[in-house]
């Protein structure tokens, strides 16, 4: 009989630190939901003590969503521990994870403490811990740099204090998945007491290789993987948690011991939305969710698909959830089957907000002869994760051609007041972008912008992703519309919104595991 591995999922901590993917309390409330649909068994909410935004985030998915343990990050001091326990305790189940770096480098150099110091605090959090919880995890950061001996030590000495979890994190990315293998089974041999709890791992993509490092760790005897959805985390991101769910699935003549609980059907809803949230476009040639990984392009191929899926596809589209592009609707919809297609793709609105999707469905369908599932997803995504506006746009327009310096004009609204403010730049989009500059006082330098349409078709919706820096401070930012111009000034909108929001919130700055 196969033994379960545990989906730890940490795109709302790990995942969050990316530059550019912070998120609101309610993208991170709409995340954990669908986090809970594709069914991951843990879900690492936030770091409580790094700001009262996430505080109050991990407090929020605690008391409201149900099923995964929902799990706070700490670092070994009371301080954090009490702070994440006092976010958790909402919560049906809940998890303390706290950490503390191991490896040489990380004891001389950030904690400047001896070995026996942090062997100390390690023993000392898990003890505390364990007066709130008996689900307590601990990860001695930097694993795979931490000479073996001291790292099955400081284990031995934790699981003697309480731990229930002991995680391993590859934190730089620097094992080769041998070599990551090989350190779980020394630890698994090693470790006395290592059978009273369970074995995990995180591993970074530094070199490209947290996936294999982790299924090297699993074939080893770990039981609970760390990792994101597309990936997303610290410098080169996580393991990635479809790639890990998908392998053990397609490959079951090698993994037949193991098995996930993942409903693997929302693993695509579930990449998509955090695309929506983050403004992180996955690759088109990303494993498993990117644009590419079901298409055919070269003759050979498509012949052999045609005859034979299974010739280039060790896998389908549907069991991801994916389905190609189908008409749903049309401008003759009701309300009534508008409703129950949201309700399909996973949304569920307020009656005040399924008016105003209505509305902006049938003036879409004035606008455009098909409607696909990816504009109701549009539609919905931006109403179901509305914040509240310091500004928004009111009127939009452009002058250009060749030989003609670009020049936009802007009206915003900010309350009772409309601003009206025209710029000129090198582009229409430059244009728009300092006549918001001038509206609000929030001038930002773009770092990234893309553009994409989201169906197909010359009438698609196209969807604007930036990421500005606002005095150090990378912000990421989204808009949708038909006329990409539109879209580009309500992206970076966007991200002025999100920073009028986050400022003035103190933040501690630790990356951990």
């Amino acid at each position: 009989m196969s033994e379960k591995v545990i989906i730890f999922d940490t795109t709302l901590r790990d995942g969050e630190q990316s530059p550019g993917a912070s998120m609101n309390i309610e993208e991170k409330m709409q995340m954990a939901r669908q986090l809970a649909r594709l069914n991951v068994d843990v879900i690492e909410a936030g770091f409580p003590i790094a700001s009262e935004g996430d505080f109050l985030a991990v407090k929020e998915i605690a008391q409201e969503i149900k099923g995964p343990i929902i799990a706070g990050l700490a670092r070994t001091t009371k301080q954090d521990i009490d702070r994440a326990w006092e976010a958790l305790k909402y919560a049906e189940r809940f998890r303390i994870h706290t950490f503390i770096a191991t490896s040489d480098i990380h004891v001389k150099y950030k904690l400047r403490k001896t070995r026996e110091e942090v062997l100390e605090d390690a023993i000392n959090a898990v003890k505390r811990a364990r007066n709130y919880t008996d689900d307590v995890e601990f990860s001695p950061e930097d694993a795979g740099r931490t000479k073996l001996d001291f790292l099955c030590k400081v284990i031995e000495e934790v699981i003697k204090a309480g731990a229930t979890t002991i995680n391993i994190p590859d934190t730089v990315g620097y094992t080769i998945p041998w070599e990551f293998g090989d350190l779980i089974a020394q630890i698994r041999n090693r470790v006395p007491n290592i059978d009273k709890a369970v074995l995990s791992v995180h591993c970074h993509n530094d070199l490209g290789l947290a996936v294999a490092n982790s299924l090297a760790a699993i074939k080893n005897g770990a039981r609970q993987v760390e990792c994101t959805i597309n990936g997303i985390g610290e410098r080169a991101g996580n393991a990635s948690l479809e790639e890990i769910v998908m392998a053990i699935k397609t490959r079951k003549d090698l993994f037949n011991f193991v098995h996930t609980d993942i409903k693997t059907e929302e693993i695509y809803r579930t990449s998509r939305l955090l695309t929506q949230l983050t403004g992180l476009i996955v690759q088109r040639n990303k494993a498993i969710v990117g644009e590419n990984a079901f298409a055919h392009e070269a003759g050979i191929h498509q012949d052999g698909v045609l005859k034979e899926k299974l010739t280039y596809e060790i896998m389908t589209p549907e069991s991801i959830g994916r389905s190609s592009n189908e008409l749903v609707l049309g401008k003759h919809s009701g309300r009534h089957a508008f409703r129950n297609r949201l309700e399909e793709l996973g949304y569920k609105l307020s009656e005040e907000q399924l008016n105003e999707a209505f509305k902006r469905f049938k003036d879409l369908a004035d606008k455009k002869k098909e409607i696909y599932d990816e504009d109701l997803q549009v539609i919905a995504g931006e109403l179901s994760l509305s914040m509240p506006e310091a500004y928004t746009l009111e009127y939009l327009g452009i002058i250009g051609g060749t030989g003609i310096v670009p020049t936009a004009t802007v009206k915003i609204r900010r309350g009772d007041q409309v601003v009206q403010q025209s710029g000129c730049g090198d582009g229409p989009v430059e244009a728009a972008y300092r006549a918001i500059d001038t509206i609000t006082g929030i001038p930002g330098r773009l770092k990234e912008y893309s553009i994409r349409a989201v169906t197909k078709g010359k009438d698609a919706i196209g969807e604007a992703l930036v990421v500005v820096d606002f005095d150090g401070q990378l912000i990421s930012g989204k808009g949708s519309s038909t006329d990409v111009i539109e879209a580009s000034a309500k992206a970076y909108l966007n991200a002025v919104n999100k920073v009028v929001m986050k400022r003035g919130l103190k933040e501690v700055k630790d990356e951990g595991p």
